[in-house]
């Protein structure tokens, strides 16, 4: 049986098997979180998951759900966009 070996802040290092995490992937970046239940204090944890550990959580066969956290815009914040557009001194109100 396959072994993932993590941590955990309170218990230190802790052994899970595949089905006791759960991994969720950002679209289009390959990266994500993992989460667990602590098997020795039973406190949810929450990491962050770079490419390289999302490939082996995903070899090694752990769920995954693809989560689109980002809000999408709104027409009134198009609108406002547009009509800012529309101003001489757009320019300046741009980041430098």
């Amino acid at each position: 049986m396959t072994t993932i070996r993590t941590s955990c802040p309170l218990c230190g290092d802790v052994e899970l098997a595949p089905g006791d995490l759960a991994l969720r992937l950002t679209p289009c970046r390959g990266t994500g979180t993992y989460q667990f239940r602590c098997p020795h204090c039973e406190q949810v944890q929450q990491r962050p998951a770079n490419h390289w550990v999302v490939s082996i959580l995903l070899a090694t066969g752990v769920a995954y759900e693809v989560v689109d956290e980002g809000i999408p815009i709104s027409e009134r914040e198009i609108a406002e966009f547009m009509a800012g557009l529309d101003r001489d001194n757009w320019r300046e109100h741009l980041p430098s």
